[in-house]
């Protein structure tokens, strides 16, 4: 890990196995997010059709997209959860023809349920984005030393129905960095290594929390793993400057730039082109 005293900043070089090629984070990299639902917060990630999300996946593939992430089920505040089956349904048509069309694709699938992560990585995924890191599952973090691809655990406070009614931490930063280190240390004696972490902004978190955490991003830097921001279009950036998910992609780039100071590892973004060039001045600007 170095440390460019300049700016406080710090640039932690990792790398993780993703269908057997070595994934090399020097360089932050994007994630797009494709949600196949009909609920998300944002109405701009929301796609059914086959053509469309095809379309839509090669659009961020071209901007420059490292990962696409697949989802079947919301998490915005307040979501009702959704069957197993209603999952399966939604997910495996669309990630089978974007796993056939982009046979190189990096695809994540945002799963909590361990059979739905089974199915998914049969049919072409190779990384799993768990919300609940595990909490909602048991079974889950021994479906992932089985099927040996990354994982992603986020922290949340409750579940999407309730988490925003009143969250409440003595100290944010410390709650969430304990959370992570009891949950590698699961994750560690099975074996598993490859672990992305997501502090999980406007995942039961006021709007103090979200940006204490942002602000203190660095910090969580001594676990040695890499760090995914999931930033895009969220309330914390709407609040702050009086707009809607619609109009929040400025803010999303402020905020990422803030993120890719902090040290974040993967972008997850509905905005792909922005977040990329987002990247490439953070980049030039920290090589001076």
């Amino acid at each position: 890990m170095q440390m460019n005293d300049e700016n406080n900043s710090f640039q932690a070089n990792y790398t993780i196995q993703v269908q057997g090629k070595l994934i090399d984070f020097s360089t932050t990299k994007v994630m797009g997010i494709v949600n196949l639902t009909l609920d998300s917060f944002y109405s701009g990630s929301r796609f059914q059709q086959e053509e469309v999300v095809l379309s839509q996946v090669e659009k961020m593939l071209e901007e420059g997209a490292d990962f696409i992430d697949l989802g079947a089920f919301s998490s915005r505040p307040g979501a009702e959860m959704i069957t197993e089956e209603e999952e399966r349904k939604r997910l495996l048509p669309a990630l089978q023809s974007i796993a056939k069309e982009f046979p190189t694709c990096c695809i994540s699938v945002d799963t909590y349920r361990s059979e739905i992560a089974k199915a998914a990585v049969n049919e072409g995924a190779s990384v799993i984005n768990d919300i609940s890191a595990g909490s909602f599952d048991p079974k889950m973090f021994n479906t992932i030393a089985e099927l040996k691809v990354p994982y992603i655990i986020m922290h949340m406070q409750g579940e999407p129905k309730t988490m925003q009614n009143k969250p409440n931490y003595k100290n944010v930063v410390n709650e969430v960095y304990y959370f992570f280190s009891e949950k590698l240390k699961q994750l560690t004696e099975l074996k598993v290594n490859d672990v992305i972490l997501d502090v999980g902004f406007g995942f039961g978190k006021s709007l103090t929390h979200n940006y204490s955490l942002l602000k203190n991003l660095n910090f969580f830097q001594q676990l040695e793993r890499p760090m995914l921001i999931g930033l895009s279009r969220k309330g914390m950036i709407q609040k702050v400057i009086d707009t809607d998910a619609a109009g929040a992609l400025n803010g999303t780039t402020a905020a990422h730039v803030l993120a890719l100071m902090g040290g974040a590892t993967i972008l997850r973004v509905h905005d792909v082109k922005e977040a990329k060039q987002a990247v490439d001045i953070v980049n030039f600007y920290q090589k001076q």
